[in-house]
């Protein structure tokens, strides 16, 4: 296969398919080539027990619009993260301590459908003519005016590329020509994937059994392995859930991340907490098309939004992924920001022609 389009777009998380949309109302053609048969990236979601478990990005705060506009354009609805009641603290050298009140106490949001509706509604606006699943691309060259992109399932042609995947993955699976700058790619190479070396488990119940005891559902934790535990129940009643964050170095290679969850819950929460109704986890230092293979040893966050993001690429390829963006990086937010930044270089290079 092989068509020309004005701008190819490379990743369907919520920055490459919110980048496509602004260009498609723009009157560009664009094709977007996404690695995964589904959408999403980041924003993944399951169903469970009349629950929507999100296994990636889970909240948004009030100070970020544009998140907002973007559901109140999709019609989607959102709701209140539970933080109500006491967190619980947990140390190796004590029994878990209740506190009074919850650390957390900054007023979120949760997305109604779950997270991964955001780009399933984006992608069902584009269609299936612009977006391409299981389709990954490892190479683009640029010759001059032009572009080509070559993915598992042909070539694509294009004025511009959009490369809406994290940095450091996209310099270690996409070959670039010409070559990357030394800088470019050293700073691509060694920015840290949001929430690419951690592991996040949910664990669903019957119901919010916790809150009968005045509980928040949160846990700060240094005897781990989750640090972090927070209430995942939807807005109303019924089934509860509890969600958690560990580092991934806490588990090696075929690990029983749902066991061991389950059981740090019960040591926390009593007996009620080892009955799950079910139990879901996803380890995103192993999700080939979210982490490289061979993360920088000191990959970090420092070069969030770095200034090598913001200038194109041999003025053809444009950083488009919320660790380029130049406020709120790691957040949904800030892939819609880099998206729009993305598509704002790609119009004022189309209006100098």
């Amino acid at each position: 296969m092989s068509r020309d389009y004005d701008v190819v777009v490379v990743g369907a998380g919520v920055a490459g398919l919110t980048a496509a949309h602004s260009l498609v109302r723009a009157g560009r053609s664009v094709r977007v080539l996404e690695a995964r048969n589904a959408v999403g990236g980041r924003m993944r979601s399951v169903d469970r027990s009349g629950l929507h478990i999100d296994l990636g990005a889970t909240w948004f705060w009030h100070n970020e619009p544009q998140v907002v506009a973007l559901l109140d354009s999709l019609e989607l609805t959102a709701f209140d993260q539970a933080i109500a009641g006491d967190a619980v603290f947990d140390t190796p050298d004590s029994p878990p301590r209740r506190l009074s009140g919850n650390p957390i106490d900054v007023p979120s949001f949760r997305f109604g459908d779950g997270a991964q509706s955001v780009p399933v509604a984006l992608a069902d606006r584009l269609g299936d003519d612009v977006v391409s699943l299981a389709n990954p691309v490892h190479r683009v060259e640029i010759d001059g005016d032009r572009v080509a992109v070559h993915a598992a399932r042909g070539r694509f042609g294009a004025q511009h590329v959009v490369v809406a995947v994290p940095p450091p993955l996209a310099v270690e699976t996409i070959t670039i020509t010409p070559d990357l700058d030394r800088s470019v790619a050293s700073v691509a190479a060694s920015t840290a994937v949001w929430m690419g070396q951690t592991v996040k488990a949910v664990a669903v119940y019957d119901e919010p059994f916790w809150r009968q005891a005045g509980l928040a559902g949160s846990v700060f934790s240094h005897r781990g392995p989750f640090r972090e535990i927070h209430d995942h129940s939807g807005p109303g009643s019924g089934p509860g859930a509890l969600f958690g964050f560990a580092p991934s170095t806490a588990f090696r290679d075929g690990a029983d991340i749902p066991s061991a969850f389950i059981h740090q819950l019960t040591r926390v929460f009593g007996e009620y907490a080892a009955r799950p109704l079910d139990v879901v986890a996803a380890d995103w230092r192993r999700e080939r098309f979210t982490s490289p293979a061979a993360a920088a040893p000191r990959a970090g966050t420092a070069s969030y939004g770095h200034s090598v993001f913001q200038a194109p690429v041999h003025g053809r390829l444009h950083w488009a992924a919320t660790e380029t963006a130049t406020a709120f990086a790691g957040h949904v937010e800030g892939a819609i920001l880099a998206a729009a930044a993305a598509v704002d270089r790609i119009e004022r290079a189309i209006s100098m022609i």
